[in-house]
């Protein structure tokens, strides 16, 4: 019983060290696509040509946008997790951190290997967030509610929503590139090899009851990052995005 016991803090704090570690590596890769200026993931596009128009930090736009999504969430009756309030702030803050860290980066010689990098890191936290198991981020669960409310399907649903967020941000002076069409290409893949790397063993007094991905009762079903291809999630995880 005392074994059961002592494990259950440790699994816990390593849940919430993989929450704050992906959600903070997350602001950091959505930035090196910021310096690398070739293309952003959907939402940053959006993300980006609001702080073009408001002249507010695309970080602090993040948040923003983060937020009025979230409260699009009470008419179809979804439930935020931890992670889902963290999402909102932490994303931001993170990326506004790392923009004032890490200068312009000037030629396709530099240029080309940090979006590289940033979509690599990308990748890295979405699989270390969703692993976690503390509910989708605000963008995913706008997603999968209307999929609920319309009963549209989960790929048209996201399609829509990720086609109307870069075309708005497109026309706001958001960037469109190369990186965009690759993140959309690579996140898939990535997503799926990261939350592989970094699944959570169960805990003790579960040993013999459900997956290690199974979140606990009452929690929200996980969704893939916000962008543009679908991400395949973990039999019973939970996911965040901005994305």
């Amino acid at each position: 019983m005392s074994r059961t016991t002592d494990r259950r803090p440790t699994h816990l704090t390593r849940r919430l060290v993989q929450l704050y570690a992906g959600l903070t590596l997350y602001g950091a890769s959505s930035a090196l696509l910021v310096r690398a200026g070739l293309g952003l993931e959907p939402w940053g596009v959006l993300h980006q040509g609001l702080a073009e128009l408001t002249g507010i930090s695309i970080g602090v736009v993040s948040i923003i946008v983060g937020a009025i999504v979230l409260l699009l969430w009470i008419p179809m009756r979804q439930r935020p997790g931890l992670g889902t309030v963290s999402n909102v702030f932490v994303v931001g803050l993170a990326m506004d951190g790392t923009l004032a860290l890490v200068g312009e980066v000037d030629g396709l010689g530099a240029r080309i290997p940090v979006m590289v990098l940033g979509i690599v890191l990308n990748g890295v936290a979405t699989g270390l967030y969703i692993a976690a198991r503390f509910g989708p981020g605000p963008r995913d669960g706008l997603m999968t509610g209307l999929n609920r409310v319309t009963g549209r399907s989960i790929r048209l649903v996201r399609t829509a929503i990720e086609v109307a967020v870069v075309v708005t941000g497109f026309l706001l002076g958001g960037s469109l590139g190369a990186g965009t069409v690759l993140y959309a290409l690579a996140i898939g893949p990535l997503a799926q090899l990261f939350l592989r790397v970094f699944q959570l063993p169960a805990p003790a007094a579960a040993a013999t009851g459900p997956s290690p991905l199974t979140p606990p009762t009452g929690a929200a079903t996980p969704t893939p990052p916000a962008g543009p291809a679908p991400v395949a999630t973990p039999p019973s995880g939970q996911a965040i995005l901005p994305q």
